[in-house]
């Protein structure tokens, strides 16, 4: 059963509270390339990161594709300080989750100001990433406007209106 973008964007909710500081999901990444992208990190955050070029080098990214399962940012080796530039701007704790179906594959970050995320948050996570992965897993079984709305909710989430 195909799933709906008031279900996705239901899901996506969840992910908000339980990530206070943001998160970034990039889903269904094809080469480099997601099928969907949501932001909610700070927008600074987002700005220095792109301006620095730190993708290349960020641990969450590399430690995504050579791995499936979810870890804790304070438990990935970070050569480049990209960890240490995120705490500057307010993400001190954080999780990274990589979910590998088929030839799919989803990566996303979630951070926390005050704290580590708990083993109970960290699977909960997991849990609604897998789903948001599955029920987005195969667009040409998604009502084309249900996809519309995905790209439309994808653009306001990560660039919201100042």
């Amino acid at each position: 059963m195909a799933s709906t973008q008031f279900e996705i964007s239901e899901t996506l909710g969840q992910l908000n509270d339980l990530s206070p500081a943001g998160y970034a999901l990039g889903i269904h990444i094809e080469y480099t390339t997601p099928k969907f992208m949501f932001q909610t990190y700070p927008k600074d955050w987002l700005d220095y990161y792109s301006r620095n070029g730190l993708l290349m080098s960020d641990p969450m990214v590399a430690w995504a594709f050579d791995t499936e399962g979810a870890k804790r940012w304070s438990d990935l080796d970070d050569p480049s300080g990209v960890m240490t530039k995120a705490a500057e701007h307010g993400l001190r704790y954080g999780i990274v989750v990589s979910i590998v179906s088929d030839d799919s594959r989803t990566i996303c970050g979630f951070a926390n100001r005050e704290r580590e995320f708990t083993d109970e948050e960290i699977a909960t996570i997991q849990g609604l990433v897998t789903k948001i992965h599955d029920n987005t897993a195969d667009t040409a079984q998604l009502d084309p406007k249900t996809v519309e709305q995905l790209k439309k909710m994808s653009i306001m989430v990560t660039h919201p209106r100042a």
